[in-house]
């Protein structure tokens, strides 16, 4: 599996952001990560990654720039870090982990824990926890593991919908990094977190498959906070209008995060919309607020919006919207 490198020159520089930069590397868009490769000026000399953007992959609308040689060589370590994330890969940078220096929670204490498998839900199911409660964003390795990629992040944190982003495991660049979804949870809860919003990043890992995509790691997370004596709180993936069969209704990947997790799940259901009888335990949810709370919010699945595909926004609000009768 050889990388797909190129060099050439950084020619503009479109949106600087925190945590990212959209640039253009010989007119091809391309993305910076300028925490992990340094800053990143028009004229730089810099190697890119253009392998998804050249395979025309989901992911490959843009190339990532991989290394700075004009003011990204010899960037110092992060002062007191020795764990390793993406260890022995040419990426492999130390970062400082928030067990090394917080005290993790002995439990949950019923904290309510939802758990998207799309990175699309993260905001109306952080709209339907609303303000007044402290969320933090767990990112879950299983699609793109800088947190900084998220629009939505961002747009949350600006609404004061959401407070902290925790990358987990192989994920980087959130506003603190944690070893293990368990960790991460058990991190929330010693802060004071009212709900923690697990998902993967943007981008899913899909092979069309059963067992074989992103969205799995919500079992491991469920299990966790169940065991921890959290709320685990599922997010139907829902669609009327995906072209997919595996994803049309209830997705597939709902039900194999189901039917893999170890502890009791609820899964939140927009009240007025039939349930297939599988799908236990669940708890109907009043969610007929949902266009007004995600109002001004990026909402985008597939490159459809609340007019194209409203089942897929109304269920991951409904999720957030029993979280938030249930936090702290």
């Amino acid at each position: 599996m050889p990388l797909s490198l190129r060099r050439g020159s950084v020619t503009r520089i479109v949106e600087r952001l925190d945590g990212l930069v959209r640039c253009e590397v010989e007119g091809a868009p391309c993305v910076a990560y300028p925490r992990l490769t340094g800053p990143v000026a028009a004229g730089d000399d810099v190697l890119v990654n253009v392998q998804a953007r050249a395979l025309g992959l989901g992911s490959g609308g843009f190339d990532v720039l991989y290394a700075n040689l004009t003011r990204g060589l010899e960037l110092p370590a992060e002062p007191g870090a020795h764990v390793m994330k993406l260890p022995y890969t040419p990426l492999q940078a130390a970062v400082r982990h928030a067990e090394e220096d917080d005290p993790l929670a002995e439990t949950l204490a019923g904290m309510p824990v939802v758990l998207c498998p799309l990175h699309s839900q993260l905001a109306p199911v952080c709209a339907g926890i609303g303000r007044g409660v402290r969320v933090a964003y767990a990112q879950l390795p299983g699609g793109a593991l800088p947190v900084s990629l998220s629009d939505a992040v961002r747009a949350l944190r600006s609404r004061a919908l959401l407070e902290t982003s925790i990358a987990v495991g192989a994920c980087l660049d959130g506003d603190v990094q944690c070893v293990s979804g368990a960790s991460a949870l058990a991190w929330a809860a010693g802060r004071g977190f009212g709900a923690v919003v697990c998902s993967v990043g943007p981008g899913i890992v899909g092979t069309g498959t059963k067992l074989g995509h992103g969205a799995l790691a919500l079992a491991e997370a469920a299990s966790a906070a169940s065991a921890l004596g959290g709320s685990p709180i599922l997010a139907p993936r829902v669609s009327a209008a995906d072209p997919r069969e595996r994803h049309r209704g209830i997705s597939h990947h709902t039900r194999a995060v189901l039917e893999l997790c170890l502890g009791r799940v609820t899964v939140a259901w927009p009240q007025g919309f039939e349930a297939p009888p599988w799908l236990e335990p669940r708890q109907e949810v009043d969610a007929s607020g949902w266009r007004a709370a995600c109002a001004g919010l990026p909402l985008e699945h597939m490159g459809r919006g609340p007019e194209d595909d409203p089942t897929f926004f109304q269920a991951a609000f409904a999720a957030g919207a029993l979280a938030r009768g249930l936090a702290r």
